[in-house]
């Protein structure tokens, strides 16, 4: 794998275990698409650094776990601001 991508893949592997963020939102900091985020930290990383890709790993099920729960408000504060 060409180096700039291995850094890419790291870099955004960190960012997103420092912050508790989700795919969407690491690929909105580094100005990709969610689809290259998302391929970078669930298929090249296992390969690259298995130990980040296990804690990344965990950042991504917390955050598919807690998805229902986060649309749910959102839901609910857009209808907030229309009364």
């Amino acid at each position: 794998m060409w180096d700039y991508i291995t850094d890419r893949v790291i870099k955004e592997a960190e960012y997103i275990i420092e912050n508790n963020l989700t795919v969407r939102a690491a690929a909105i900091h580094f100005g990709i698409s969610k689809s290259t985020v998302h391929k970078d930290v669930t298929e090249r990383l296992r390969s690259i650094d298995k130990n980040l890709y296990v804690e990344v790993r965990g950042v991504l099920n917390k955050n598919l776990s807690e998805r229902h729960i986060r649309g749910g408000l959102a839901t609910k504060n857009k209808y907030m601001k229309n009364i």
